[in-house]
């Protein structure tokens, strides 16, 4: 993670010496507070080990200074740990664990088995009101109501300038994000009820599609789930001049699900001119697509 980069640090430090160097975080010089700050920052892991004590602290601007320290270094932990993850998974990765590791890279402290917790549980609570014979749209009908009638998911107006639509913790938490978020629970919650539910990555906008061998049925989450057909979908591909390619309606691998997360990211970022962020998600689109 370049944008964390410090100088380097001595390779030891006796406890006196450690504790002499985290109490300089109580300095009022902001140049002497950032020198010890960058010292720390270069001590990786060992340097949370050394300060998480101080989160507890009397001193309100030591506690704040610690868990800004720590947040970070964990942040490039996670940062380190999602770019291996980018550069080593097939076509198949396990999407649920992608989207908690990136989410991570933002939120560190984001909790991946409570998230498939709550899946879970929303999968249960489905079965007990879903009846498997009864017909496609019904099933999917049952689903609707409950994400985003009883759960209350919606799509966000402006997801296109707000970076929390493409992280799924925070979609999860204000049940509101951009079409391929909104999409994922959707999958993530089919794929529990073994419904045969796939996600179809149209240009500009992303939408599921229940395939069986009678029906075939496309579910716009951004808009509560709506119903489309196929000619819908061709009709919005006509409409938005980007032609009949046979490849936009064929479902699309959790790889190519996760470069799409990461592109609309990256972009997000890029038009609020954040920097720093936007190159931090640049290199995780440029290993999904290697």
């Amino acid at each position: 993670m370049q944008a964390l980069a410090v100088s380097q640090a001595p390779a030891h430090l006796a406890e006196k010496q450690r504790e002499a160097l985290i109490s300089l975080l109580l300095d009022e010089d902001p140049a002497i507070y950032q020198m010890v700050r960058g010292q720390l920052l270069a001590y990786g892991e060992l340097a949370c080990q050394w300060l998480r004590p101080h989160l507890l602290s009397d001193n309100p601007v030591m506690r704040r200074r610690t868990r800004e320290i720590i947040h970070r270094l964990s942040r490039q932990r996670a940062d380190q740990t999602f770019q291996s993850f980018c550069e080593r998974t097939a076509e198949d990765l396990d999407l649920e664990e992608a989207t908690n590791l990136l989410a991570q890279t933002q939120y560190p402290d984001t909790n991946g088995s409570a998230y498939r917790a709550l899946y879970e549980s929303w999968a249960r609570d489905l079965r007990e009101r879903i009846n498997v014979g009864a017909e496609p749209e019904q099933i999917l009908g049952i689903i609707n109501r409950y994400l985003f009638v009883d759960l209350g998911f919606a799509g966000h107006d402006h997801h296109g300038l707000e970076p929390d639509c493409s992280y799924l913790n925070r979609v999860v938490d204000t049940r509101t994000g951009n079409s391929i978020g909104l999409c994922a629970i959707y999958l993530f919650v089919a794929r529990r009820l073994r419904l045969p539910v796939a996600g179809i990555g149209l240009p500009g906008h992303f939408v599921c599609r229940y395939q069986s061998s009678r029906k075939e049925v496309y579910i716009d989450a951004f808009q509560q789930g709506r119903f489309l057909t196929k000619n819908d979908c061709i009709k919005y591909l006509v409409q938005t001049h980007h032609g009949l390619q046979e490849g936009y309606l064929v479902p699309v691998t959790p790889r190519r699900m996760l470069l799409r997360m990461c592109a609309n990211l990256h972009q997000t970022y890029a038009r609020l001119e954040m920097t720093e962020q936007a190159a931090r998600v640049h290199r995780y689109v440029i290993a999904l697509t290697r």
